[in-house]
């Protein structure tokens, strides 16, 4: 969410490459941007197994990447509430937090995976192809919002 955007810019700086992560039941899509934190870049999407073990994938595209932060999308209800999916991947980034040193922020990411599928479906992709690169373009989507907003907070 915005505001837990803006308190975590203090603690990410005004550079440094930023992970994005969108969370699903069986899959987390990954994205990264450049230090400058101008463009966001799919990298690829890995089946969820245990936590553990997805919190050592991602630990290790961390540190291959030199990321400083992970931003999350949060999956708000479409009034802005928080349902089971949204408390899940707060738990999600509460593990995180304690397994790597690494700060986590959220990003509403309502529509993104549509976003993408609609985006996906003009560009002719087909659906196997979709399937398999969905995840990570919704990450790519969520943090380039992200990025976005977080350039209007360094001047």
């Amino acid at each position: 969410m915005t505001d837990q955007l803006e308190q975590q810019a203090a603690v990410f700086g005004p550079k440094g490459a930023l992970m994005g992560l969108d969370l699903g039941e069986k899959t987390i899509g990954i994205a990264v941007c450049d230090p400058s934190r101008m463009v966001a870049t799919p990298v690829e999407t890995i089946r969820r197994r245990k936590f553990t073990i997805d919190a050592g994938r991602l630990g290790a595209l961390a540190t291959e990447r030199k990321v400083v932060g992970y931003i999350l999308g949060l999956p708000l209800n479409m009034d802005g509430s928080e349902g089971p999916r949204a408390q899940s991947t707060r738990a999600f980034a509460r593990n995180l937090a304690n397994a790597q040193s690494l700060p986590v922020a959220f990003w509403d990411e309502r529509m993104s995976t549509m976003a993408m599928e609609r985006e996906l479906i003009a560009l002719d992709t087909s659906r196997a192809k979709r399937a398999e690169k969905i995840d990570e373009m919704a990450a790519t989507f969520i943090l380039q919002g992200a990025i976005d907003r977080l350039r209007g907070f360094f001047p």
